[in-house]
């Protein structure tokens, strides 16, 4: 059973290829969803999948690339919709 989940990185995550390292992540654990930069420096992404790969990935969230420093990490409970077939970045 899939669910899905929406999260929001704070800290030091933009500028530092966390959009382009959370679509590679996502795609070797093969979620759907997406991911962007918000306006106020935070990054967003919708992932969806079985709920242990999805897991995963939050914990991921946490570390997220080499150069990021990611002080918080909000997740957010959504019912599964349909998303694309691929984990994309949007802008």
């Amino acid at each position: 059973m899939n669910i899905q989940r929406r999260v929001v990185m704070r800290g030091r995550v933009q500028g530092v290829g966390f959009r382009y390292s959370t679509r590679l992540q996502a795609r070797r654990l093969h979620l759907k969803g997406w991911v962007r930069n918000q306006q106020d420096g935070s990054v967003e992404a919708v992932f969806q999948g079985p709920e242990d790969t999805v897991q995963a990935m939050l914990k991921w969230c946490w570390q997220g690339p080499p150069a990021a420093r990611v002080s918080a990490v909000d997740c957010f409970e959504q019912e599964p919709s349909e998303l694309e077939t691929e984990f994309d970045v949007r802008s």
